[in-house]
């Protein structure tokens, strides 16, 4: 049995070095230098001789002036310290105040340092602020160049934003402010009114621009009425009360006539007859809408009538009504020795008013079957219309407006004899009261007394009556008269003269 190992026979030991081939060029490269046997070389190798060296030039001027030493501060190598031999000045900006500049001492040790600036104190409380930019104006910002159009594009769409977000705001708190108020859409009938041909409109519509209105000025005053384009010529026929203002106009007096669409003319006077209330003026107008006349003779009671014209200075008024009455006589005026006006009218309760005078009374088809003259009123001081309006049918207006424009006057048949309203259990009608010398009543035979109660066609009951009578013939025509003498009635024949 072998002997227990020692301790030094128990340890292993070291292990055989394994040095690496050097490669020769890293043995150049990282070698010692030939002749070199330690760590550091004890002494440096004497330089090589230089031999013959070419100068370098002068630096330029520009360059010595600028990194050169200082004139006359040949001796000084590098700056120092202020109070150091070759120091520079006290007030050297260079350094700093305590006169040591580690980064500008060549002999100061490296050592971790301040900043070469001085920094900026923390607190700013007590720092000055700094002063606000320059402002801009609204021409600056926008044809100044000062802002991009990108930006001023953004802004404005910004605004956009911001107003539209306001208005909805305002609207949602406006609806719900109170409940009893709302947007709200109310329905339309879509169909448009009836106006069929012949209707009260449609009349109207084809009426109304031959219908004109009359303004009447003189020293002394003047007044307004209507009247009705009859002819392309410019012929308008109306009362003789409204442009001879009841006789009191004179040849100064200034007749203008105003159609519905605002157009103003001045109009002459043609003719006049007081005893119809009849009158023509003309103006100068060109392509005028005219009314073509109708036959007064075709109307019946019941008849739909509508009168136009400018009633109390209401310009182109409609008003619609029926015919009351036919064959009413009507007597009018007769002051300041004028004769009384007399006319067989038509009697309709249209609203004729005051300015009513001398506008057309229209049938259905919108024919001219009378020109508007008076109203009866309620009682003294009462002018406005109680619905009994009366008209000079077309027909007369039509006889009487052509004798005017051709002629310039009007002649009327005339019976010569004056007379009076009667009425009696015997007799009812006109009583002769007396006999004009070489008229025809007296060369018919007719005496005074006689009671007329038909002329012609037409039966006799006043006064009135019979004067229409007369005038609805021509001078120099034979009528059949009717008359009651002493009890006893006798026809004769009677032929008319002249007025």
């Amino acid at each position: 049995m072998d002997p227990p190992a020692t301790d030094y026979q128990q340890r292993v030991g070291p292990r055989p070095l394994d040095r690496p081939a050097v490669d020769p060029s890293a043995a150049a490269v990282f070698g010692r230098p030939a002749g070199v046997d330690g760590a550091f070389s004890p002494t440096a190798p004497a330089p090589a001789p230089l031999g013959n060296l070419t100068s370098t030039p002068p630096p330029p001027e520009s360059l010595s002036s600028a990194f050169g030493r200082p004139p006359g501060d040949s001796a000084v190598v590098l700056q120092r310290p202020p109070g150091l031999p070759g120091a520079a000045p006290q007030d050297d900006p260079m350094w700093t105040e305590d006169g040591f500049d580690p980064w500008r001492d060549p002999a100061a040790g490296a050592v971790i340092g301040p900043p070469a600036l001085d920094r900026e104190p923390d607190d700013t409380k007590g720092a000055a602020k700094r002063p606000p930019g320059g402002q801009l104006s609204l021409t600056e910002v926008l044809f100044g160049r000062r802002v991009k159009p990108l930006a001023l594009g953004i802004l404005g769409l910004v605004a956009l934003l911001i107003g539209a977000v306001g208005g909805l705001v305002g609207w949602v708190v406006a609806r719900g402010g109170d409940a009893l108020t709302s947007d709200v859409t109310l329905a339309q009938a879509e169909a448009g009114k009836e106006r069929p041909a012949g209707s009260v409109s449609d009349i109207a519509a084809r009426v109304r621009p031959a219908v004109v209105s009359i303004e009447v000025r003189m020293e002394q005053g003047g007044g307004t009425g209507s009247g009705v384009l009859i002819d392309g010529a410019g012929y308008i026929v109306t009362n003789w009360h409204v442009v001879t203002l009841e006789g009191r106009a004179d040849d100064k007096a200034k007749i203008t006539t105003v159609f519905t669409d605002g157009t103003r003319a001045e109009a002459k006077l043609v003719g006049t007859d007081p005893k119809t209330d009849l009158a023509v003026i003309k103006v100068a107008v060109t392509n005028p809408t005219v009314l073509q006349f109708g036959n007064s003779d075709d109307l019946k009671v019941g008849d739909a009538v509508i009168a136009v014209g400018s009633p109390l200075g209401l310009t182109d008024t409609v008003t619609e009504g029926i015919v009351s009455a036919l064959h009413r006589p009507v007597v009018a005026g007769g002051d300041n020795g004028q004769a009384p006006i007399t006319y067989d009218a038509i009697q309709t309760d249209a609203s004729i008013n005051q300015g009513n005078s001398g506008g057309p009374l229209v049938d259905s088809t919108g024919a001219l079957v009378g020109i508007n003259s008076a109203i009866r009123s309620s009682g003294s001081g009462n002018t406005g219309s109680v619905g009994l309006g009366f008209a000079i049918p077309s027909n007369d207006a039509k006889r009487i407006s052509e004798m005017i424009i051709r002629d310039g006057k009007v002649k009327h048949a005339d019976l010569g004899a004056n007379v009076r309203s009667v009425s009696a259990e015997t007799a009812e009608g006109a009583q002769v009261v007396n006999v004009t010398e070489g008229g025809a009543a007296s060369r018919a035979g007719i005496a005074e007394g006689d009671v007329i109660r038909k002329l012609g066609d037409r039966q006799v009951r006043n006064a009135a009556e019979l004067t229409v009578a007369v005038r609805s013939h021509q001078p120099g025509q034979t009528v059949p008269v009717v008359l009651a003498r002493q009890g006893q009635e006798l026809t004769i024949q009677v032929t008319l003269q002249s007025d």
